[in-house]
């Protein structure tokens, strides 16, 4: 990271708490249900209509191994921008905008080594807790980026 301030969106996956770069957000969503596509990747919930647009939907916990919670309730779809293209990212709950300083980033470490490294830009060093810092451009791998 630079040595400036950086925005980031605080989101909350499967208990755990999440920050991405809030330049790569268009929006954020009430959840609704996309409209299944057969044959998308495992991860893909479906896709909805966006104010004309076509976006496919993707739920971060499967895409991250994780498993998912039964309630929708908070749920909510960050729309992203990945290389020029919308995405929908299914999150359990949207916290706050922060500002955070390089300071208070730290590196991945070696226990997260692996596939999860290449989206991961580091820690995040909160009050009481911590955000893990993804990158959304590189969530996705080119193989998955064509299928959806």
């Amino acid at each position: 990271m630079g040595n400036e301030e950086l925005k980031v969106l605080l989101f909350s996956v499967v208990g755990q708490l999440y920050a991405a770069d809030i330049m790569d957000i268009e929006r954020i969503l009430a959840y609704q249900v996309p409209a299944k596509v057969p044959e998308a990747p495992e991860f893909v919930e479906g896709i909805i209509n966006y104010e004309g647009t076509i976006i496919p939907v993707m739920s971060l916990a499967r895409r991250f191994g994780l498993e998912e919670r039964g309630s929708i309730h908070d749920a909510k779809i960050i729309l992203a921008l990945l290389e020029g293209n919308k995405i929908g990212l299914v999150v359990d709950s949207v916290a706050e905008v922060r500002t955070i300083f390089p300071e208070e980033v730290e590196d991945t470490p070696e226990l997260a080594a692996g596939i999860s490294r290449r989206y991961i830009k580091g820690i995040i060093k909160l009050k009481n807790s911590m955000a893990i810092f993804i990158n959304l451009s590189e969530i996705l791998t080119s193989d998955e980026k064509g299928q959806i």
